[in-house]
């Protein structure tokens, strides 16, 4: 039986799409009965995500997506439903057109100190990925710069290692990164009749699920829900 998972060391696939609520609601409908929803659904099938996203003063994370660097990393810190029961730290690369991702345990305490600048811990830290992070954050300034939350509902084929997700209610705390205050102001970025469609797979997407994405009018832009957030400023 294939396994699934997020984290392929050999980099995945990924398509970013903005769709209509209408196309949305078809294509959920189509995929549910060949693709089990992901476990970690609530009873409305969709689950919260929030993201703390790490940018400098220049927008050096920002303008590398908007330029299409085709090597780039993006830090971000996330939590889910508004909790601080799991934080993790992630850093999602683009290498060419293939996505690698890894991730490590963190805190709420770990992510204060790196709020307000207190980051000489993680240069000799176990985890790796507080190294690089503290590498990154000294040598260009990289800082939390940002919150974004979004319900997500998302669907799994294992065959392939196929994940589709339909991201909405995309929110941005502007400059505001107090992520783990529960009424953090928060202002939409995505209009209410928009979906953000994602499809992501290792090495083949399986012909069963290609025919199913057939005749979405998937607008051209690549969504980026951090470029989305950072719209205002």
């Amino acid at each position: 039986m294939p396994i699934h998972t997020s984290f392929n060391p050999n980099g995945r696939q990924e398509l970013k799409h903005g769709i209509t609520y209408i196309e949305y609601m078809l294509l959920k409908n189509k995929l549910r009965h060949v693709m089990k929803l992901d476990p970690n659904a609530g009873p409305n099938r969709k689950y919260l995500i929030r993201s703390c996203y790490f940018d400098n003063i220049n927008n050096k994370i920002l303008n590398e997506k908007k330029e299409g660097y085709l090597n780039r990393d993006k830090y971000r810190v996330r939590i889910y439903g508004k909790s601080a029961d799991v934080v993790n730290l992630e850093r999602k690369s683009k290498r060419n057109n293939l996505t690698f991702k890894s991730k490590c345990k963190t805190s709420k305490e770990e992510f204060e100190k790196m709020r307000i600048g207190d980051i000489e811990w993680m240069k000799e830290d176990d985890r790796e990925l507080i190294r690089d992070l503290y590498i990154e954050m000294t040598q260009y300034q990289l800082k939390p710069m940002t919150v974004v939350d979004y319900q997500r509902e998302a669907y799994i084929y294992l065959y392939g290692n196929v994940r589709i997700t339909f991201d909405s209610k995309v929110q941005s705390s502007i400059r505001n990164t107090d992520m783990f205050n529960k009424y953090l102001p928060m202002v939409d970025v995505l209009e209410p009749t928009e979906v953000i469609l994602e499809v992501k797979y290792d090495e083949y997407l399986p012909e069963i699920i290609r025919n199913m994405l057939q005749g979405i009018n998937t607008q051209h832009e690549a969504y980026s829900k951090y470029q989305l957030s950072r719209m205002y400023v």
